[in-house]
Order: C-alpha cells, then structure tokens, then sequence
C-alpha cells in the first residue's frame, strides 16, 4: 500500500493505493490540532509500504513518519496526470489558497501561479458566504442557478466581500442573486489567473474541494471559454498526487 496525505488548511486528505496504482482506500477529515496523531490513528491498522506528505501540513507528517515530502504543485500536476494525461492545466481551488499549474505533458509541471494573499478567491470565501446567510454549503452551491440577475462582488480582500454580501442582504436582494455574485467572483479571479496559461490548453483540470462545486465549475468554464475537467476524485487529488510519488520512489529502490 502507498500513502498520500495531503493535510489542507481545512480538510485533510489521505489516499492509499495498491501495487496497479488502484485506489483502495481513501478518507476526507477535518485538519484539527496534532493533525500528524490523527493521520497516525486512521493508519495504525494499515499496510504500509511508503507514506508520502503534501500540503500545507506536510512537515508534520514528515517528522512523524521519517518519510518524503512533496510541494502541493508537485502533487497536483501528478495527480492530474494520473486522471487525464492530455491535461495541461490544472486549476486547483482550496481552502486557504488557489493554484494555477502549467503541466508539462508527462506529470510534472513548468509554471505555476498561486494566490494565498487573502481568501475571497479561495473555497473559504465560499463557506463564509453561506454562514453569513445561514445556508449549507451543499445548497448555497446549487441556487445560483436560479438568479435573475448578475450581482457583483467586486472586492479582493474577504473581510470586505463579507461586507458587501451582508449589505446585498440588507437590501434584500435574493439569495440566488447573491449566490451568483459569490460564486462569479471567485470564478472570474481564477480565471484572471488562469488565462495566461489556458488560451492554447488542450484540457483544464479543475482540482481541489471548489471542484465539486457544479455551479462554480460552470461560471469558470464560461470565464474561460473552455470545457473543464473534474476527475470522479477532485477534493483528494493533491494526495492521490503524493501517493503515486510514493509508488515511484518505492519502485526504484
């Protein structure tokens, strides 16, 4: 069995692969405290033939198990290409951050780009904003759908996007509009982002927990003017990405 773990700013995600590369195994939980204890416990009854780290806890792991590292670019590319080898794009959207990673055609990658600056272009945004207007994340991502009409947000910092969702609320306008307006603004920053590596793309791969998000997904495909891929495993594709690292390593020793 190969591990990856990619412990994220929000979830942590682990992925175990069998000798044919073949997910077997995989689990999706909170990044708490000690998070190293926690991917230790969920462990502790597995085989183990090669743990591989990535994300922004990856340090953790490393000390915890004695065991490599990668950055959250390298795994992404990799866990991309596992998916879909004719992806040369790979927009990924976390919790924390967002990455825009141009690959090379063989795994690896040549470029990238990344926002961590601040979280109105991250998933976290998108949790805030449903918070603030008492709805579930699952169906805050599904009314935008039904807006009538294209609400903007036009701040880059999240603390004032908060302000401006909150006065939208005040002026009652309704909550698909101001579904929408979330949800554009995060797909128009992403695409900003984006476009310099994407005018001659054959394939976009859209990665991360964002992916899941149908309606986010859509908007970014109209922003760019392409059809996005999102693998049957967006949210675990950074650790799928240091598992298949793992795998490597293991093979040529």
């Amino acid at each position: 069995m190969y591990w990856g773990v990619d412990i994220g700013s929000t979830y942590t995600k682990i992925i175990g692969l069998d000798e044919n590369k073949n997910i077997i195994d995989k689990a999706v939980i909170p990044t708490i405290i000690n998070q190293d204890e926690t991917v230790a416990e969920y462990l502790k009854d597995k085989k183990v033939e090669m743990i591989v780290g990535t994300g922004y806890g990856r340090y953790m792991i490393e000390e915890y198990f004695s065991c490599p590292i990668i950055s959250e670019i390298k795994a992404h590319a990799k866990g991309a290409y596992f998916f879909n080898e004719e992806v040369d794009v790979v927009i990924d959207l976390g919790g924390q951050d967002s990455k825009i990673i141009k690959l090379d055609g063989t795994g690896g990658f040549t470029d990238f780009r990344m926002n961590d600056k601040c979280a109105a272009g991250t998933g976290k945004f998108l949790e805030i904003a449903a918070s603030r207007m008492g709805l579930d994340i699952g169906k805050f991502a599904s009314l935008g759908y039904d807006a009538d009409k294209e609400l903007e947000i036009s701040s880059m910092c999240a603390v004032f996007a908060e302000s401006e969702v909150i006065s939208l609320m005040a002026k009652k306008e309704k909550a698909e509009n101001i579904c929408f307006a979330v949800h554009d603004s995060i797909a128009s920053r992403l695409a900003s982002m984006a476009k310099k590596y994407t005018n001659n793309s054959k394939v976009v791969f859209f990665s991360g927990g964002g992916a899941l998000n149908n309606f986010l997904k859509d908007l970014l495909s109209k922003r760019l003017e392409k059809e996005i891929y999102v693998s049957s495993e967006p949210q675990l594709n950074g650790a799928i990405g240091a598992a298949l690292s793992g795998y490597e390593i293991c093979q040529e020793i």
